[in-house]
């Protein structure tokens, strides 16, 4: 016997996840955990017998609910499933699948659209935090063909603009967690930030990289990944996350001098598998780190000073990922006005997942 959950599959920006609703999902965390272990296939490397596409950029999972806070319209919770581990982290957020959230919430009737463009106040339950997504809807629909293009994702589709209103600190509690825009772990040089995710920025050439290096080409360095997890379990109870041996936060992110025409290079380590571009917070974080006074990123970047508004070009191996920065110095210290950045998203199959019923019976 098996149980059928209604469930949409959907690229939010370069992820691709199952968006569920809450009360399509059982209330005891356990059980819901279980659940959607079972819907993806974890744990299992291929993830066989699930909707799990054997990578954490498409094990990720979207809990879509009524507003629990006054000024949204509707909660978004993310869900990361480990692929080999029979384990869901609430840890962090994501921004790319934040990017199905307002077209999940409108075409599941969570939200009702205008006709030309809606906007929807996401709470993001991870980091208790908003967003504002604009949504195109021409007759009260929602539009996915456009003319946007993201890098990692092949044609174009429907903009989607993204507001971040206050994500600065949201895991750490403070955007420099540690006090300081750079900080020195097991003799390397370190920048640890959380504008939306927790990162810890450092230079590729302290672990004798180019950072220009293919993903394929760091995962396959076996005595680069035990140096960076090292660094992440000391840094991470110093950013005020605990013990983060079982954590996908912080994030690792190695940076060189762009080459492209962006202002850095990245090579984001998410935190066991090199990002084939870089997460939406993670761009965030680090475009933030390059305007930050004495971080690493900034040395890196070596922006010239000018005005508080920036569209910063932050470069991955399969392109760029521009941020909008609103930054002011106050007392020596940056702070966030306003970050924001453009994603696409599309609906690629509604219907049901099935479960097995020992798993859960269903409502």
């Amino acid at each position: 016997m098996q149980t059928d959950i209604p469930c949409t599959v959907m690229r939010g920006g370069t992820s691709k996840g199952l968006y569920f609703l809450a009360r399509d999902l059982p209330a005891d965390v356990a059980t819901r955990d279980a659940v959607l272990l079972a819907a993806m296939g974890s744990p299992d490397a291929r993830q066989i017998d699930g909707m799990g596409g054997a990578h954490p950029l498409t094990s990720k999972i979207a809990v879509v609910g009524p507003p629990s806070h006054p000024d949204a319209d509707v909660d978004y919770l993310f869900l990361q499933a480990v692929v080999e581990e029979a384990r869901i982290d609430a840890g962090q957020n994501c921004g790319n699948l934040l990017a199905g959230v307002g077209p999940f919430a409108i075409e599941e009737g969570l939200f009702a659209a205008q006709d030309g463009v809606t906007d929807v106040r996401i709470h993001m339950l991870n980091t208790r935090s908003l967003a504002v997504v604009a949504i195109q809807t021409p007759g009260g629909r929602v539009r996915y063909d456009g003319e946007a293009r993201i890098d990692g994702v092949p044609g174009t589709a429907a903009a989607i603009p993204i507001d971040f209103l206050d994500v600065a600190g949201s895991s750490c509690g403070t955007l420099l967690p540690t006090g300081n825009a750079r900080d020195v772990v097991d003799g390397v040089e370190i920048t640890a930030i959380d504008n939306g995710m927790p990162v810890v920025v450092m230079r590729a050439a302290d672990f004798g990289k180019t950072g220009y290096e293919t993903p394929e080409a760091l995962e396959a360095d076996g005595e680069l990944k035990v140096r960076i997890e090292a660094i992440r379990l000391r840094i991470g109870p110093m950013m005020n996350l605990g013990d983060v041996a079982s954590k996908t936060v912080p994030k690792m992110c190695l940076v060189a001098p762009a080459r492209h025409g962006g202002v850095i290079c990245t090579r984001s380590f998410i935190p066991h598998r090199v990002h084939e571009a870089i997460g939406v917070f993670g761009a965030v974080s680090v475009a933030t780190a390059c305007v930050t006074p004495g971080s690493i990123a900034a040395e890196v970047a070596a922006i010239a000073d000018g005005e508080a508004v920036r569209e910063l070009d932050v470069e991955h191996p399969t392109g760029f990922f521009t941020v909008a920065m609103d930054v002011v110095l106050v007392g020596g210290r940056i702070q966030v006005r306003r970050s924001a950045l453009l994603r696409t998203a599309r609906r690629l199959m509604r219907g049901e997942v099935y479960v097995p019923a020992s798993v859960w019976g269903g409502p």
